[in-house]
């Protein structure tokens, strides 16, 4: 039987959103998004977030600023319930300092943003055979800090 599969996506282009969620509807129709566009969003994302988190986070690395996306997967990390969460970054380049960083701070996966429409359609499929048919993951149930 098929479950809803929560994706909080961290980018700041809403166009990288909107495609996603469109190409999810033939590759990956399990998916739900939660779009943040900034740092400052995601961060409040988190500290708000109570009862069912996301399954998947995908972060891209450049949040208007260089590695404001690193940061918040730092933060992430230290979150008793974020640091369960796995995070596959998105990036426009592959810059090899990035992905180092990226993967000592913690993420599961470093990938390059596809550029078309079948492209990421691809990606999602790929996103759906692995992170949904492959692995397990588990509940994560969110708490608001006082």
């Amino acid at each position: 039987m098929a479950y809803q599969f929560p994706i909080l996506l961290v980018d700041d282009d809403p166009a990288v959103a909107e495609i996603l969620q469109i190409a999810a509807t033939s590759s990956f129709p399990e998916a739900t998004f939660m779009p943040v566009g900034s740092f400052e969003n995601a961060v409040s994302y988190l500290e708000n977030l109570e009862g069912k988190g996301p399954k998947l986070v995908l972060l891209d690395v450049n949040l208007h600023s260089h590695g404001e996306g690193l940061g918040f997967l730092s933060l992430l990390r230290e979150h008793p319930q974020g640091r369960l969460v796995p995070v596959v970054m998105l990036s426009a380049t592959e810059s090899p300092d990035q992905i180092r960083q990226a993967y000592e701070l913690g993420a599961a996966s470093f990938t390059a943003k596809p550029y078309s429409y079948a492209d990421w359609k691809e990606y999602m499929s790929q996103l759906k055979m692995y992170w949904y048919n492959t692995v397990s993951l588990p509940g994560i149930w969110f708490e608001k800090e006082v």
